[in-house]
């Protein structure tokens, strides 16, 4: 699908995301031609935007969006099944930011199902000479020159993506995602004060497992060895969907609880 951009010539050479990535993304979610987990997608984006001091347009409302995607995506494009990454960047059209206005730009990728994990399971690594923050703005989706460093010292060590750890050593997230890892009947998830995302789509599945007694879901300080010790692990990205991680180093992991589990998820929905 093409991408869609929308400001004016004027302010298009010269906005804040191509200078200075002064921008925030959020993940919106297609699935069976129909948005679902909208409205936590609509107050996730309303919530960064906040801490980055943008100026939020009074248009900026769920139906606004809502009425976008479904006319621009799903009817125009025949979007059936797919992930929207939607960025809002701020203009250099006033002499205090805060008061600047904002554009937004966004692309659509294609998947399956967002609420499935995908057939071919992972290989990580950690990365121990850069690590992420934990501080307010770690949780959200902002220029970020760790990820892009991870991505390329993934692609040159061939590998899917790497671990980033936090200034404490502990697991932070990964450069596209939340990891989840199971152990018995727990599955336990890096708390956001360690450098985790925000993530709607993981916390509606953490969600619904432990609202039907699923799993015991515990937020947790989790140091780099204690990865080794998972039985699964589960990568959960807003921006590229659920994968199952096959591999860290010379540890191997299963994926079938946590495909029977996705799978109770997704068919919740139905």
């Amino acid at each position: 699908m093409e991408n869609r951009y929308f400001t004016s010539d004027e302010i298009q050479i010269r906005n804040r995301a191509f200078l200075l990535g002064d921008t925030v993304k959020v993940s919106f979610f297609i699935r069976n031609a129909a948005l679902i987990m909208d409205e936590e997608c609509y107050f996730f984006l309303m919530a960064s935007m906040r801490k980055m001091r943008m100026n939020i347009p009074l248009s900026y409302t769920l139906e606004f969006f809502q009425s976008l995607f479904r006319k621009e995506i799903i009817e125009d494009e025949g979007i059936v099944n797919g992930i929207i990454n939607f960025q809002v960047f701020r203009n250099r059209d006033a002499d205090i930011l805060s008061k600047s206005s904002v554009s937004y730009f966004y692309e659509v990728k294609e998947i399956a199902d967002v609420m499935s994990v995908h057939e071919r399971p992972l290989e990580l690594d950690m990365i121990k000479e850069i690590n992420v923050n934990n501080n307010l703005l770690s949780n959200i989706r902002v220029h970020s020159p760790e990820n892009i460093y991870g991505e390329i010292y993934a692609q040159e060590n061939d590998l899917d993506d790497i671990i980033l750890l936090n200034p404490n050593k502990r697991i932070a997230r990964t450069t596209c995602g939340n990891l989840l890892f199971l152990e018995g009947d727990v599955i336990k998830v890096p708390k956001q004060t360690e450098g985790a995302y925000i993530s709607p789509l993981m916390e509606n599945f953490v969600t619904f497992l432990h609202k039907n007694n699923l799993a015991d879901i515990q937020e947790h300080e989790i140091i780099a060895f204690e990865s080794q010790k998972a039985e699964e692990i589960l990568l959960v990205s807003d921006e590229k969907g659920i994968f199952s991680v096959g591999k860290i180093r010379n540890r191997t992991f299963g994926n079938i609880r946590f495909r029977e589990l996705t799978e109770k998820w997704r068919s919740s929905f139905l």
